[in-house]
Formats: C-alpha cells, sequence, structure tokens
C-alpha cells in the first residue's frame, strides 16, 4: 500500500483494496456536484460517464466489468481527497458519503442492545437507579446477553418466554428477536 495513504499507522482502505472494486463518491468543486467514483490505490477514477449516481451504478447488470474498463486515467489522488476531508476543506475535492438513492435496509437484531434500552426505560421512567436494577434482572434472567441472539430462533423463543415470565417483555422487542424481525 501507498504511503501517501497511511495516517499515523491508520490506513484508509480496506486490506483487501488491492483485490476489491471500491466505489464511492467525490465533491467535485468544478462541477459543483457529487461525481461517482473508483478508488484503486492512491487513484481516484471518475465514473460519471457510466452513472450519475451510485444507485444508478449499482443497478448495472456489467457493474464489475464496467467499472473496471473505465478505470484508465485516474482524475485525482485518494490521499489528497482524503486530507481534504479530513481537514473538511470545501474549496477542494472530498469524499461523501457513498449512499445516495439507494434504499438501505436494517434488521432489527443490529439493534436488539438499543431496544432492551428502550424496555428499561418504558420500566424505569428514567430513574437511574432503577435501570441499573433492570439491566441485572434482564441479564440475570437471560443468563447473558440477548445481543447475541438469532431473530426468530429457539434461543429468541426462549429468550421470549423468559421475559413473558419475569414481566419484561414488551411487544417492542417482537420487532427485533421475534420470528418475524422488521427489516
Amino acid at each position: 500500500m501507498s504511503a501517501a495513504l497511511d495516517l499515523g499507522g491508520a490506513s484508509v482502505l480496506p486490506d483487501d483494496a488491492a483485490r476489491a472494486l471500491l466505489i464511492g463518491r467525490v465533491w467535485d468543486v468544478e462541477t459543483g456536484g457529487p461525481r461517482v467514483v473508483a478508488v484503486q490505490e492512491d487513484d481516484v477514477f471518475d465514473l460519471q460517464q457510466l452513472a450519475g449516481t451510485v444507485s444508478e451504478l449499482l443497478e448495472r447488470p456489467d457493474l464489475a466489468a464496467a467499472v473496471r474498463t473505465a478505470m484508465t486515467l485516474p482524475r485525482w489522488k485518494t490521499s489528497e481527497i482524503v486530507h481534504a476531508s479530513l481537514t473538511q476543506d470545501a474549496a477542494r475535492p472530498h469524499f461523501l458519503a457513498p449512499v445516495d438513492l439507494q434504499v438501505i435496509k436494517a434488521c432489527g437484531v443490529t439493534f436488539v442492545d438499543s431496544m432492551i434500552e428502550r424496555v428499561i426505560e418504558e420500566r424505569c421512567g428514567g430513574d437511574a437507579s432503577r435501570a441499573a436494577e433492570m439491566r441485572e434482572l434482564v441479564g440475570r434472567a437471560l443468563g447473558g446477553s440477548i445481543s447475541s441472539i438469532r431473530p426468530g430462533s429457539p434461543a429468541a423463543a426462549e429468550a421470549k418466554k423468559v421475559l413473558i415470565a419475569e414481566g419484561l417483555w414488551s411487544q417492542y422487542l417482537e420487532v427485533g428477536i421475534g420470528p418475524d424481525p422488521e427489516v
């Protein structure tokens, strides 16, 4: 990996960057708008001729081949764009979030810990000392952590039974660990 991409020992590219097809967006100060890009080592390639949005690019059936074919002349240097991004220099090209118009879905399992906290809040009404007691009670009732439970699994069904028996179940938890988790 290029030394220019090393920020004091913290690489900005993934370990498999040499094999990966890295897609993103850059704010182009010349055109005054976002550009779809591909990143390879210290080179950033403008892919605007392929698609105006990342969402549009991801819909291409020939995505990988089209991107690799378009990666001929780099327009920017990754290290320069990273520097402008980290210093929040809006006068220079800088990275944007790679998501533009595509739909992002998240599974309830990701948020089980926050669901438990919400249930605890429901039961305690903001009383911090009661919340600590409730956390301990939930942990004991489940014999460990609920965050590792897979929604819809036998373990999730057992956790629900235990929480109901202890008077700790909430319909709010159904969307996260029930048989039909919310997506």
